[in-house]
């Protein structure tokens, strides 16, 4: 895939005061095919306006986006999002959730609900296709909301914290669930989380932001093999170094 974020910078005018405020500067990275990069940083620092500007939800105010070496604006299609905020439509079943996105494409109905049936065999939804998003717990939203972004075939798949919102227990199942998915599927991750042992459990690389407005201060490649154990001496070495960085951010803004 070769996703290359070049001299991405961000500013949002700010009506009350009428000026600019600086959330992203000089956004310099590579994303090689099939990698699962976490992004981590202090609160405000840009993370969500980053994935924003490379889903196409967002425009950079400075810097371009390359893909294969071509410039790209609307990287629609090509991009899946999945936010820490389930966003399945109350009124729609489990299986009409996840094959909405080919609904709206006209996908013929036994076309697109035959596709939904594979997610939902494959995600562990079976029984489940005509229950409403009210009868699923936590993790099977997320899981909903997972294949029903999968189910475009994105080459990049955005994820902002998908698993925030989650109990420890069900946020751990969801991590391996999330990391078997990844190997099967070789799809190319960057993915948001405030967790670091999150983001050491699943990541190849870890790009962390400043204090906005934010750039990569960060590059930690975390040379582990899958899968990882969470107690073992090497996992909480990692774990160190990134909340080190973290420590030493709320150190230069003066927080506590």
């Amino acid at each position: 895939m070769s996703l290359e974020l070049d001299g991405i910078n961000k500013n949002f005018f700010q009506e009350d005061t009428q000026t600019e405020l600086k959330v992203l500067s000089g956004i310099n990275c590579t994303v090689n095919d099939g990698e699962f990069i976490s992004i981590i940083g202090p609160s405000g620092c840009g993370k969500t306006t980053l994935l924003r500007i490379i889903s196409g939800l967002e425009k950079p105010s400075a810097g371009r986006m390359l893909l294969k070496n071509n410039e790209i604006k609307n990287p629609y299609g090509q991009v899946g999002l999945i936010f820490q905020e389930y966003a399945l439509f109350p009124w729609r079943t489990v299986i009409d959730n996840i094959a909405f996105s080919l609904e709206i494409k006209n996908v013929p109905k036994k076309k697109r609900r035959d596709r939904a049936r594979f997610y939902l065999k494959k995600f562990g939804l079976d029984g489940f296709e005509n229950k409403f998003p009210k009868d699923l717990s936590g993790g099977m939203k997320q899981r909903v909301a997972i294949a029903r972004t999968l189910i475009n075939d994105p080459n990049l798949l955005l994820m902002d914290e998908p698993f925030g919102a989650l109990d420890s227990q069900t946020r751990n199942a969801m991590q391996e669930f999330l990391l078997s998915i990844w190997q099967e599927t070789k799809k190319t991750v960057l993915f948001v989380s405030h967790n670091i042992d999150e983001t050491v459990f699943l990541s190849q690389r870890v790009l962390g932001l400043s204090q906005r407005p934010g750039t990569i201060k960060l590059e930690l490649s975390i040379d582990l093999p899958y899968p990882r154990v969470r107690t073992s001496l090497e996992f909480n070495m990692y774990r160190k170094q990134i909340l080190d960085y973290l420590a030493q951010e709320r150190n230069t803004s003066g927080r506590t």
